[in-house]
C-alpha cells in the first residue's frame, strides 16, 4: 500500500470518485462503490454501482464506467480506479476483471481506501491471471 496524498493525481481522481459515491444505488447490499476508467490519452469515465431487486441485473461501477468509455468510441485503457466505502482497498469482482481483461493493454487496477488514506496497484493480468478466452 501507499500512502495516496504522495500522489496528487490519485488525490484528484480519489476526490472525484468520493463525491460520485453518493450516486451509488445500493439499497440491498448498502456497499457503495464509484469507478472511472483512464484511456490511452487521459480521459476519464466515470460509474456508480447500480443494484437490483433480482440481484443478476446489478451493475458494478467498473463495468458501468468502462461501458461509458466504449459508447463513447475507446477501447484502449491505461487504468481503472476503484473506489468503495470499505477501509480495505476493493478489487474488481471476477465478473469485472473479465470485462476489463477484455480490452487491450493490461490495464492497472488502482483501489483506493474508502477513508482515503492509502490505495494499492494491481494490473488486470496480476487479478485475473486465467482470463476467459477462445
Amino acid at each position: 500500500m501507499s500512502d495516496l496524498y504522495k500522489n496528487i493525481e490519485f488525490k484528484e481522481i480519489y476526490n472525484n470518485l468520493k463525491k460520485l459515491l453518493v450516486n451509488s444505488y445500493a439499497p440491498y447490499s448498502k456497499f457503495h462503490v464509484a469507478a472511472a476508467v483512464e484511456t490511452e490519452d487521459g480521459k476519464l469515465f466515470y460509474g456508480v454501482n447500480v443494484e437490483n431487486m433480482s440481484y443478476p441485473l446489478t451493475m458494478c461501477a467498473e463495468r458501468v464506467a468502462v461501458f461509458n468509455a466504449v459508447t463513447a468510441g475507446y477501447k484502449k485503457f491505461s487504468r481503472v480506479y476503484i473506489l468503495s466505502i470499505s477501509s480495505k482497498p476493493t478489487p474488481p469482482c471476477g465478473a469485472c476483471r473479465q470485462v476489463i481483461a477484455e480490452f487491450p493493454d493490461n490495464p492497472d487496477i488502482i483501489m483506493f481506501t474508502g477513508d482515503g488514506e492509502y490505495y494499492e496497484k494491481k494490473n488486470i493480468s496480476e487479478l485475473l491471471p486465467l482470463q476467459f478466452e477462445f
